[in-house]
């Protein structure tokens, strides 16, 4: 028996998350016992119900609660009384944390003797329950580190970014993250009291509109009474500016869920707020503030002047929009820092790569537009080949970022388009054509250099 013991000890040793333990444990117990099948239902304090320990112990919906009074339930009521119950051909067995009973394993036994099993599992289930706590409470801890990491995330989104249109899907983003089975939304409210929807792009449930007219100034969390909807108040120094709506797609809104959204809310609050104040200074400014190159409305100016004067002087001027690949990618796999990184680093190289004279601006997000005075197509698609080229080669050094990470460098590529001023066409044809350029080198494979196509109107 203690051999047994021993290597079931061994085999648990060697897992780490809850699908293998229960595919161990199914292993070990069809080998050693004849059993069919084996679950393992853990109590969640938080919810008050049974969960599958197989599923994501974080997301997953209960299972049972005690107003269904299911069958499972019962059981593990029972088992708070007695540690196993054995009944048509299944073996329930409690799991304990000291006396507490905080779950039980399920066992398919058939018609098996389960004299063994059962003297087996008097000895070996400390072991089983100590691996499953230890599995419950590293998730756990994992899930509030990922929490702390959004929190900063957010904040430091302030430091670098300014327009709604780029911040508010990065915070909905984390904090869809943390309530991945609910539907968030974020609505801005109006100096007149209306609430306007800003991510995602619609929002089909009517009874959400009409639950915003409730808040006020000094709301906290409003929960319907079946708690399936959530709304927490966006708040800033007394001033109501918005709201964050969570809508369950299955249960409830559990607690956790609430703390970590409420948390959230706060700080975005303070951002969106921050980036309010913000947008109206940098209205009268002409560089964007992560790059050092030309905010977008500085960059439409420019280009307006730069097209007045090649038609006023019959001289060639060329217009490169430039996109970092799978940008979206490289936030969500190593976060936001790293992705700042990124766009300093691309901006770095085109400025290396530009005469005095040229233009650069940031078109918005990750997107570039280049202007080059005096230059034919010829010689600015050399040009973009040339910045491609640069880009590509380059390794960015993430380290300082994110020490833990196991990539000290990573590398991005650049699409983009480009196209020459025709006769007769202004600075939003100009654009729009390299734009259209653009997307067909992102749509055609990425990392390439596409020229407007002027015969087929592409």
């Amino acid at each position: 028996m203690l051999d047994n013991i021993k290597q079931l000890s061994q085999v648990l040793s060697n897992t780490f998350n809850a699908k293998d333990i229960v595919n161990v444990l199914l292993e070990y117990f069809e080998q050693n016992f004849g059993i069919s099948s084996l679950d393992i239902y853990v109590f969640d304090d938080t919810t008050r119900s049974l969960r599958d320990f197989a599923k994501n112990w974080l997301y997953i919906e209960e299972i049972c609660d005690k107003s269904t009074t299911g069958q499972l339930y019962s059981y593990f009521e029972t088992l708070c009384y007695k540690n196993y119950i054995e009944e048509n051909n299944f073996l329930y067995y409690g799991l304990h944390r000291g006396s507490k009973l905080i779950g039980m394993l399920k066992m398919d036994v058939g018609f098996i003797d389960t004299e063994n099993l059962i003297n087996f599992l008097d000895l070996a289930i400390y072991i089983i329950s100590l691996k499953i706590q230890n599995v419950i409470l590293s998730e756990k801890m994992q899930k509030n580190i990922d929490f702390h990491d959004s929190m900063k995330n957010i904040a430091k989104i302030i430091e670098t970014q300014y327009e709604l249109n780029y911040i508010i899907p990065l915070i909905g983003e984390m904090i869809d993250k943390f309530v991945s089975n609910h539907l968030i939304y974020i609505f801005i409210r109006a100096e007149n009291g209306t609430y306007k929807l800003v991510w995602p792009g619609a929002c089909k449930d009517e009874k959400i509109f009409g639950l915003l007219s409730v808040l006020t100034p000094n709301s906290d969390c409003v929960m319907t009474a079946d708690k399936k909807i959530g709304l927490f108040p966006l708040v800033t120094e007394g001033k109501l500016i918005g709201c964050v709506v969570a809508k369950s797609t299955d249960g409830r809104l559990n607690e956790k869920e609430v703390e970590y959204i409420e948390q959230l809310t706060n700080q975005a609050a303070t951002t969106i707020d921050r980036a309010n104040v913000y947008a109206e200074i940098l209205k009268h400014a002409t560089l964007d503030a992560l790059t050092g190159f030309y905010n977008r409305r500085q960059l439409e100016e420019r280009t307006r002047q730069e097209v007045s004067g090649a038609n006023r002087k019959n001289k060639p001027l060329c217009a490169i929009m430039i996109d970092i690949d799978f940008f979206k990618k490289v936030n969500d796999t190593y976060g936001h820092a790293v992705g700042d990184i990124v766009l300093k680093t691309v901006a770095h190289i085109i400025k290396s790569q530009l005469r005095d004279y040229d233009i650069a601006g940031r078109y918005g997000g990750e997107e570039f537009t280049i202007l080059l005075p005096y230059t034919t197509l010829s010689d600015a698609q050399m040009v973009a080949e040339r910045l491609r080229m640069a880009v590509e080669l380059k390794h960015i050094d993430i380290s300082k970022v994110v020490p833990d990470s196991p990539e000290k460098y990573i590398s991005v590529t650049i699409s983009s388009g480009v196209h020459q001023l025709q006769s007769g066409e202004d600075e939003t044809e100009l654009i729009q054509k390299a734009d259209k350029a653009l997307y067909e080198a992102k749509t055609g494979g990425r990392n390439k250099v596409v020229i407007y196509d002027i015969q087929n109107n592409m």
